[in-house]
């Protein structure tokens, strides 16, 4: 059998700038790479623990149309998109720094009814983190 592993997360965002100040400096993502091209930009951010799989950040109109891009910034604003989950071993002390972030808090810590313990905020585009106390 092949061995199947994910490499990239993309996240649409508005603006990639004030998403970085989010991912970089509230959530502690490292920056791998930062790429202009064609107009657009796009930032590869390392995921610690797990060499390899990079979250990507990227605007709308990326690779697409006037008419996609500005229906995906629609979605993206509203946070009508999948969103994010992650996985941290100190919640409470993630929870404090992205709160001081003043990033959008949506829940608290709290232990749901069906396992995990965890908080959730919106990124400066609108995108759902979510973010669980590991084992």
């Amino acid at each position: 059998m092949t061995n199947i592993s994910v490499q990239y997360i993309p996240v649409t965002v508005l603006d990639v700038d004030e998403a970085l100040v989010f991912y970089r400096d509230a959530l502690g993502l490292e920056v791998v790479s930062d790429v202009a091209h064609g107009g657009f930009r796009w930032v590869s951010l390392a995921i610690s623990g797990q060499p390899g799989l990079n979250l990507v950040l990227s605007a709308p109109g990326a690779g697409r149309s006037e008419q996609d891009a500005a229906a995906l910034a629609e979605l993206v604003a509203k946070g009508a998109l999948g969103g994010l989950v992650l996985s941290v071993n100190d919640l409470d002390s993630v929870f404090q720094t992205i709160s001081a972030s003043g990033a959008e808090v949506l829940q608290e810590p709290i232990e749901q009814p069906w396992g995990p313990r965890d908080c959730a905020f919106r990124d400066p585009s609108g995108n759902m983190v979510r973010i669980n106390q590991s084992a």
